[in-house]
Formats: structure tokens, C-alpha cells, sequence
């Protein structure tokens, strides 16, 4: 989809090829769910020129007009219209109660039907990052470590249209409507509002998306929104988070609330997160996640595929597979690459290589983060005393010993703001 950034100020050129001004500004009727474009500022030498979207055609680089400038009749915009880059660009977007939330960076705009619609506003890193033309490099310095840049589109049907000029965009999103959001968008709404409205959001939302925007909140209030929820509800959603995460949330809750909330939740999860705790947190075992796939050694290639398919765990946690055996010691690794490619028939303990580096659960977190940046890891299993496989210590993880918990987040808002 292409965003207002990547068409403002492009070339405007006549039949004939002669260049007459550019792109300034797109103009619409906010009315219903995605207002199409329908009109063109042109910024032209003897100022500016509004043409209908109509008058125009896209090419690569640079838009046509279907006739001459002087022939192209002067359009009027309606004091209703609204001109994206000069209405919207760099405006606040707030919540209905008037709390500032994030400043729009760029607007997203889809073709639909021979139209140009407006279809949302990007109020994350990327929309900035895209303004400067350095959305590209930054996507492959993400990538270089495991991680994807977060987008941030608010659909445009949750923005509430300005009246009048100069007016604050107002950010109007039902509690129902919430889940269509980015956990991350969620959480940065969440955060600008009062207490009780953060617990009514936290109700509502399915445990899924309420676990993932858990974790996208920022630590102090972790701990206040679920010391306000009910017990049963934000037992709920530690289940559903990561276990390292619960771990972390838990920490931060005093000793009664912890152990009320770990003794309501399930017994598997209450379990790997009470294990987590028992760790110093500067620790393997106090960041490890006990979520990692493992295969014994005596299935082959086909059976554990057979076996992945059933789990169908998350894609991050088939960066390694781990081959244990029969008590649980881990005895090698290998890629999803080296089971798929396999013989059927071939034990995965013939496909794995024995040699794995490891680290015990007490090894301090710093020694941790040094190991997986000298060998280029995306995981470090973490062993008892006894060999046996306990956890992993994910790239993620290290890129949050490198910034404060929160610090990344709080960094990152603050530029896009």
C-alpha cells in the first residue's frame, strides 16, 4: 500500500512531458469508513493550483495531467475538506477523554476500485523512519538482529474526522474494536488512561491480545493493572504470556499478590513460572523461557515433523530444535532446515550435531548476552547441574539486557511522538 510520503512531492507533468510543479497535498471528505482522494494541491510556479484527482494520472515517478495546466479547470475545496499532509500530518492523535496519545507520521492510502482511499494513520517509528528515507536501512539493521520494525496503523475508521482546521484528530476506539489494533497501539492507549478504564480494556479484550498487550505495557504499570484486575482475570492473562514475561510481571507484585495469582493459575504454567522465579534475575535461569521445542532422539525425520505439526509452536521457537533424551538431558541440536531436507526414515539423533554450546542456569546474564553475541545466536540453551535442557536465552533477551526493561520502549515512543 502506498503512504502519503511516497507521492507528496513528486513531479507533475503535462501530456507533452513538460513539468509544471509537484505533488503538494491531497485533499478529502472525511465521510465513511475510507474517503477517497478527491482532489490535488499542485504547488506550481505561480503558486497553487487545486485540480479534481481525476484531472490526474499515476505514472512511475511522477503524475500526468490529462490536459494542459491552462486547460485543466480550477477545482474548489468544501469547507468540509481536509488536506492530509497540511490537516493531519505531525497532528496529535488523542483519546476521547482528550489525553494525548502519539503524533500521526504518515497515512497509509490504498487503491480500491480505480480510487485512492485513506485508510489509516501510521503513528509508529516506521511512519517517521519513512519520511526521512530511512525506513529501509533501519528494517535491515532489525533484521541483522532478529527483530522486524513494529508497525503502528490506526485503521482510519477509528479516527474520529475534525471539525474545523487546527482541531486535534480525536482517536475514538470502542473498547470491542480494540483487538483490530496492534498489541503495541493498544498498550500505548492503555497507558494514557485512568485506572479504572485500563481494567474495563483488560476485561474485554481476548486473552490472546490481552497477554501480548500486557507485555507491550510499560513494567510499572504492568504490576499496577494487575494488582486492579480481578484475581481469576489476571491469572488468566499470566498464562497466556510467555513464562519469562509472567516471570518478570510477578516479580514486580508483592509476595501475597504473587502467590495468590500463581496459585490460581494452571498447573503446567504455574509451574514454569514459579521455576523461573527461583532464579536470581541476573541469571540464565532468572531470563531464560522455559518454552523451547524439543525431540527426542529416537523419532525420525518424518515422525518429528508429524510431531511440530501437532505442537504447531510459535515461529520463533523453531530457530533450534533440541534433542533430548529419555531423562530429559540435551543432547544436540539442529535447524528446521535439517529435519525438512532428511530422509524420512533418518533419526533426527543421526541429523542433530552434538556439539552445543550451553550454559548452566546460574551463569550471570552478561556472560550470556557476550556468548550469544561472539558465536551469532539466536538462542542459548540453558541446563541444570545434571545436563538436562531447562530453557533458552533468546536474542530478544539480550537486546533487553543491552537497554533497561521499559527503556527501549519509552525510547522509541519518544521519537515517534
Amino acid at each position: 500500500m502506498p503512504y502519503l510520503s511516497e507521492i507528496q512531492h513528486r513531479r507533475v507533468i503535462e501530456p507533452s512531458g513538460n513539468e509544471v510543479g509537484k505533488l503538494a497535498d491531497v485533499a478529502v471528505v472525511p465521510q465513511g469508513q475510507f474517503p477517497a482522494a478527491q482532489w490535488a494541491i499542485l504547488a506550481t510556479p505561480n503558486g497553487e493550483k487545486v485540480v479534481r484527482w481525476a484531472d490526474l494520472a499515476q505514472e512511475i515517478g511522477h503524475f500526468r495531467l490529462r490536459a494542459r495546466l491552462e486547460s485543466t479547470p480550477d477545482a474548489h475545496l468544501p469547507p468540509e475538506a481536509l488536506r492530509l499532509a497540511r490537516d493531519l500530518l505531525d497532528k496529535q492523535i488523542v483519546d476521547t477523554h482528550g489525553a494525548k496519545v502519539v503524533r500521526v507520521n504518515d497515512l497509509q492510502l490504498a487503491e480500491h476500485e480505480g480510487q485512492l482511499r485513506l485508510v489509516g494513520a501510521d503513528v509508529g517509528l516506521r511512519g517517521l523512519l519513512r519520511r526521512v528515507g530511512a525506513e529501509t536501512m533501519a528494517e535491515r539493521v532489525a533484521g541483522l538482529a532478529g527483530r522486524r520494525l513494529p508497525r503502528g496503523i490506526i485503521p482510519w475508521h477509528l479516527v474520529e474526522r475534525l471539525e474545523t482546521t487546527g482541531a486535534p484528530v480525536r482517536l475514538t476506539v470502542p473498547h470491542g474494536k480494540l483487538a483490530l489494533l496492534h498489541p503495541a497501539d493498544i498498550a500505548d492507549i492503555v497507558e494514557e488512561m485512568t485506572a479504572d478504564e485500563r481494567v474495563a480494556v483488560f476485561q474485554q479484550l481476548d486473552l490472546e491480545t490481552a497477554a501480548e498487550t500486557m507485555a507491550e505495557v510499560e513494567p510499572e504499570m504492568q504490576a499496577a493493572i494487575v494488582s486492579d484486575l480481578p484475581e481469576e482475570r489476571a491469572a488468566d492473562i499470566l498464562e497466556e504470556m510467555d513464562p519469562d514475561e509472567a516471570a518478570d510481571l510477578l516479580q514486580d507484585l508483592p509476595e501475597e499478590r504473587r502467590e495468590e495469582l500463581v496459585e490460581l493459575m494452571e498447573k503446567e504454567e504455574a509451574q514454569d513460572v514459579e521455576e523461573l522465579l527461583t532464579f536470581p534475575e541476573d541469571s540464565a535461569g532468572g531470563i531464560m523461557t522455559s518454552d523451547f521445542v524439543a525431540l527426542p532422539g529416537g523419532l525420525s525425520a518424518a515422525q518429528a515433523i508429524d510431531e511440530l505439526r501437532t505442537r504447531k509452536p510459535d515461529p520463533e521457537l523453531t530457530y533450534y530444535l533440541y534433542v533430548i533424551d529419555g531423562e530429559g538431558k540435551l543432547e544436540g541440536v539442529l535447524s528446521l532446515r535439517d529435519l525438512v531436507v532428511a530422509a524420512p526414515e533418518t533419526k533426527v539423533i543421526e541429523i542433530m550435531d552434538p556439539h552445543v554450546l550451553k550454559v548452566d542456569a546460574e551463569t550471570p546474564k552478561e556472560e550470556v548476552a557476550a556468548l550469544i553475541a561472539k558465536y551469532d545466536l539466536l538462542a542459548l540453551p540453558v541446563v541444570s547441574a545434571r545436563g538436562k535442557l531447562m530453557g533458552t536465552v533468546t536474542i530478544d533477551d539480550v537486546v533487553e539486557l543491552m537497554l533497561p526493561r521499559g527503556w527501549k520502549k519509552r525510547s522509541l515512543r519518544s521519537i515517534a511522538r
